[in-house]
């Protein structure tokens, strides 16, 4: 006997709503070598002391890690005067989002986030069974004003994505400040700060001191961009004790693994490393800017360790085309139609040869008849 849809096991309400998020292409047919510049992933690669902390671990995989990364709490909290008892580890900062989101909003509760953010941050709200709310941007930057007028008493949780992936802008601090001091304090605000390590500006802070005096704030970061270790999936938070308290009462027991906790800890006392990843990216961030802008593209300002390159509408010379020809070149770049930008690129600031490629291949294709070559 056949059972009808309704006799089927359902899934909760707003999951089926759900568009899969789908990563950044890592390979193309009949193209043997290819740069990946879709997943803004260092082009350094890890810490040598990672990779060694990495092998070591090898040697004892059938021992259950440590339930409360300790030893990675430790050295985050060394490298930014916290108490490691209010940090949070997690599989990827992704873990961290959906754990928060879980924890805070049920059935008919708001979630609250911008028009380009982050595209997990609607997936969370539905599959908790929420309602997302989008806030529009202005000049592709989050708007204060825009976020608080969605903020309804339904509200319970509003994401904000500083520096924004993927447009790589960002708002100052007292901004952020600003959006604390007017949300109702029942509203958790999460400040996703996965690029906070790349931004070279004076009026810009990733969060740190909200997180660690506001009762309402918590502060997100990843090992997976300047760090090298997006293999390895990790992400950690810092807020107030009783949003961490409601956590660790619902995430996994062991939800890092061995091998990423020494690695990360590695990882973070590694300074070395850490300021060659940025020294890389301060070169290549603008040379990239100027060089798209001079081909008559317009690039959005940009501070985290990628550019958002705007194409004309025109036959030949749209995102659409640019992205394939480049990719008949191995050059992957990530389309963003997904985030409401179908005019779009996306890239990496990627290795000196990678960058030099991309430069080329988009000279090439403005100046081709048509961008068919």
């Amino acid at each position: 006997m056949t059972a009808s849809a309704s006799d089927l096991p359902q899934p909760r309400a707003g999951v089926l709503q759900i568009s899969a998020y789908v990563p950044g292409r890592d390979h193309i047919e009949g193209v043997e070598k290819v740069f990946k510049l879709s997943s803004n992933e260092t082009p350094l690669g890890p810490s040598p002391r990672a990779i060694e902390a990495f092998r070591a671990a090898a040697g004892a995989l059938e021992i259950y890690p440590d339930g409360g990364a300790g030893a990675l709490r430790e050295a985050i909290g060394q490298k930014y005067g916290i108490d490691p008892a209010r940090i949070v580890c997690g599989t990827g900062s992704d873990e961290l989002l959906a754990l928060l989101t879980n924890a805070y909003v049920g059935p008919g509760d708001e979630g609250v986030f911008t028009e380009h953010g982050f595209l997990v941050y609607r997936i969370n709200i539905l599959g908790a069974g929420g309602v997302p709310v989008v806030a529009e941007e202005k000049n592709l930057t989050a708007d204060i004003d825009a976020i608080l007028a969605k903020v309804t008493p339904k509200t319970k949780i509003v994401f904000l994505a500083n520096p924004n992936n993927p447009t790589g802008t960002y708002l100052p601090f007292d901004e952020v400040k600003r959006l604390q001091a007017a949300l109702p304090s029942n509203v958790l605000l999460v400040l996703d700060a996965a690029y906070a390590e790349y931004v070279r500006r004076n009026d810009y802070a990733a969060g740190l001191e909200l997180a660690l005096t506001a009762p309402n704030v918590v502060m997100c970061r990843t090992f997976s961009k300047v760090y090298g270790l997006a293999g390895l999936r990790i992400g950690w938070l810092v807020g107030p004790a009783h949003i961490v308290d409601a956590l660790n009462r619902i995430r996994g027991p062991f939800n890092v693994n061995a091998p990423a906790i020494a690695a990360g800890a590695a990882a973070m006392r590694d300074d070395a490393h850490l300021a060659a990843a940025i020294a890389h990216n301060e070169e290549w961030l603008p040379r990239l800017t100027e060089a798209f802008t001079g081909l008559g593209l317009t690039v959005t300002p940009s501070v985290g360790n990628f550019i958002l390159i705007h194409f004309p509408q025109t036959p030949g010379r749209t995102a659409k085309e640019a992205d394939a020809f480049l990719g008949r070149r191995g050059l992957l770049l990530r389309a963003v139609g997904a985030y409401g930008l179908p005019n779009a690129l996306r890239m990496t600031v990627g290795s000196a040869e990678a960058n030099e490629r991309v430069i080329a291949a988009l000279t090439e294709f403005m100046a081709s008849d048509r961008g068919h070559a």
